[in-house]
């Protein structure tokens, strides 16, 4: 497979924290600031020098050091640890370690428990000695934090394959849980994608209970504040009805175990080893696209029997080779990768910003894209029936049996703005798509990132969903990029002088009118008091209100004025500009920043304690949209915006932010895509270009 992670073109982009100093509002302040037209050609000409000779962009996705601790004790459970640069994965785990001692989550959250106990873990594998410097300082953190009774399901599971933790103080998962029909209410296809494939290889795990012999063997019985041998192991328990009845329903599957009674035991491991093999992407070894569920299959696999020299066990150890990158001194793993969600908002940036619609790279990247729908039934089916076409596309290069509604809608959109060779062939690929995304439409009028209609909230009371991510509910976030795409579509059979006639029938057969109604009330009814609306995959309620006020002002401007009003006034009020005594933290540089920690506490909505370029486009975003519906633009907030991106514009034409601004689990795991800080800004800047500048210099 062809598909090496280009890292020299990498470091080109994103250098890091040490290259990033001419991003700062005092460096800049040293060169001249560009103007808005000379910060776009800059952008424009490093995003092009930027793609890839198969037509795609693709930057890296950065999460936390958990999913390189995962894959330290994988290569040594599967004893081949010899055959990768494991040095390199300690002088990672030693660069990102934080001088309090502990491993952050998110950019500056002041350290996360469980990462820092994983990667205690994992230096303590690679033979790092206890009296470290490193080691001695993160034991600390982790002693004062608590120790290994205050972790996570998943740390806890760790420590258990390495014999370490009491598999009695991990939740149940019976093997005969995967055995249940789709409509039945305990389904494994009510659970959202990545976590269901997660819980069907642990089904095999948690039954099993393996404990893996690996070199150097290491206890660590001092992560235990206690004691390990007297270390509570109870369940988590949030205190109401649900969390107690299935405390109780671990308590009678636990005693059914030690009694030998575990029906249907080898049929639903034959069946949970079927589901497996069948989701294995043939071409890359991935699985669900998504590294947790890939790491509990290979351990799945081990523990069935399957040798590491096994053609299964080779192709998914593919996968991760596909999420690692590697440098000359480091090495880490991804947890995802997203070149296709890269590629639909690069292109859509660019042509935004004045690249022609048929320009070489613009076509090259279509036809990449059209290569990349995704025909065939996969998850999706359980929930929305098998009687509908497939159309969608996934996040990842290979991800057949889980396209997402959020990439399918951004795919449609930057296919529906350039040209290309063969226009039916594009145009009959949206089509398929819209026909597809009115179909996995849910009960609340919303959409979800997978499945439709998975929304039974009790599942996240098990003991199983210590952090709440069981769930794929509808969010505002993506139900609005759908409405946005809807409102697109539109403009552009508009601005192609199509009848008003034709235009409703052909959008009416693909997405019926009262769909579009349906999905406007969702947005309605989620916005929140002060005006804004929470970002379920974006940071956090400046994403979730630039994605709403976009997709009111595209689709129904004028039954929504009032919300709008609201989501601008907002915005305004929450900019870190100079004079704004509403900035209750971080700086006044007329830019918009926000912390991860505003999904903790939703007092800190909009605070950070720095802008951010992503944050600051969105925000940017959203209030041109507003103003293209009500007729009247915040100019001031805008200019300064505007002015917070041409000064932290690097020379080469690219933003650099430390900040996580993406979020895959409220709380518990954000990232920060390379790419963000670069189309967003322009795209941003584009527009402003041609709603203010054009428009003032016109009049």
């Amino acid at each position: 497979m062809a598909l090496p992670y280009n890292q020299d073109l990498q470091n080109n982009i994103f250098a890091g924290d040490e290259a990033a100093d001419d991003c700062k509002l005092g460096a800049a302040d040293s060169r001249p600031i560009p103007s808005v037209d000379e910060a776009i050609k800059r952008t424009q000409n490093f995003l092009l020098g930027q793609q890839f000779p198969e037509g795609y962009w693709w930057g890296e996705f950065e999460s936390n050091v958990t999913v390189a601790t995962h894959t330290v004790l994988l290569y040594k459970i599967l004893g081949i640890e010899e055959k990768y640069p494991m040095h390199k994965f300690e002088r990672y785990l030693r660069r990102t370690q934080c001088s309090h001692g502990g491993w952050e989550l998110s950019y500056g959250d002041g350290g996360y428990l469980s990462a820092t106990i994983e990667a205690y873990i994992a230096l303590r594998l690679l033979n790092v000695p206890r009296s470290d410097p490193a080691l001695t300082k993160a034991l600390q953190v982790i002693l004062d934090g608590g120790g290994v009774t205050k972790a996570r399901i998943f740390t806890k599971l760790y420590l258990a394959l390495l014999g370490c933790f009491d598999w009695t103080g991990l939740p149940s998962l019976p093997p005969w849980l995967i055995l249940f029909p789709a409509w039945f209410l305990s389904s494994i296809y009510e659970i959202n994608c990545p976590t269901r494939g997660c819980v069907v290889p642990l089904t095999v795990v948690l039954d099993k209970k393996p404990v893996f012999k690996v070199s150097p063997e290491v206890s660590f019985d001092e992560l235990y504040v206690e004691g390990r041998a007297h270390a509570c192991k109870a369940l988590p328990f949030s205190g109401d009805w649900t969390s107690k009845l299935f405390i109780t329903v671990d308590r009678i599957l636990k005693m059914m175990e030690r009694f030998g009674v575990v029906p249907f035991r080898q049929r639903s491991f034959r069946e949970a080893e079927k589901w497996l093999l069948e989701r294995l992407e043939p071409e890359s070894g991935q699985f669900v696209g998504a590294y947790a569920p890939m790491f509990y299959s290979v351990v799945c696999m081990k523990i069935l029997g399957y040798e590491v020299t096994d053609p299964v066990v080779q192709r998914a150890l593919l996968g991760f080779k596909l999420f690692t990158i590697e440098t000359a001194d480091e090495c880490w793993v991804q947890a995802t990768i997203s070149p296709v969600w890269d590629t639909a908002f690069i292109v859509r940036a660019l042509v935004e910003s004045g690249i022609p619609p048929d320009h070489p790279a613009l076509q090259k990247a279509g036809q990449w894209l059209l290569r990349k729908q995704i025909l065939k039934h996969g998850d999706w089916t359980f929930k929305a029936g098998s009687g509908h076409l497939a159309g969608g596309w996934a996040f990842q290069f290979y991800n057949g049996w889980y396209p997402d509604i959020d990439d399918s809608a951004a795919v449609v959109m930057a296919l529906d703005c350039i040209k290309l060779p063969d226009e039916d062939v594009k145009n009959g690929a949206i089509a398929r798509c819209l026909k597809w995304l009115s179909i996995m439409q849910s009960r609340s009028g919303g959409w979800a990132a997978f499945d439709k209609n998975a929304e039974q909230h009790w599942i996240d009371s098990t003991p199983f969903s210590d952090i709440k991510a069981m769930l794929d509910s509808s969010s505002s976030d993506i139900s609005a990029r759908v409405l946005e795409m809807v409102g697109r579509l539109r403009l552009d059979l508009s601005a192609a002088g199509t009848p008003p006639a034709r235009q409703r029938s052909a959008l009416v057969a693909l997405m019926p009118p009262e769909a579009i109604a349906r999905g406007l009330a969702y947005l309605r009814r989620d916005q929140e008091e002060e005006g804004c609306w929470w970002g379920r995959w974006g940071v956090n309620y400046i994403y979730g209100t630039c994605g709403a006020l976009i997709a009111l002002s595209l689709v129904a401007p004028t039954t929504h004025e009032e919300e709008i009003a609201r989501g601008a006034k907002w915005l305004v009020q929450v900019q870190n500009r100079l004079g704004n005594n509403k900035v209750l933290h971080g700086p006044q540089d007329g830019g918009w920043g926000e912390t991860c920690l505003s999904y903790n506490d939703p007092a800190l909505k909009a605070q950070s304690d720095a802008s951010t370029a992503s944050q600051t486009a969105w925000a940017l975003q959203g209030l041109l949209a507003a103003g293209d519906a009500l007729g009247k633009y915040e100019v001031e907030a805008m200019e300064q915006g505007v002015q917070y991106l041409l000064a932290t514009q690097r020379k080469d034409g690219s933003w650099h932010e430390s900040q996580f601004t993406g979020c895959g689990s409220p709380i518990h795991f954000y990232f920060r895509y390379h790419y963000y800080a670069q189309h967003f800004p322009l795209s941003a800047l584009a527009r402003y270009r041609t709603r203010i500048l054009q428009v003032s210099h016109t009049n």
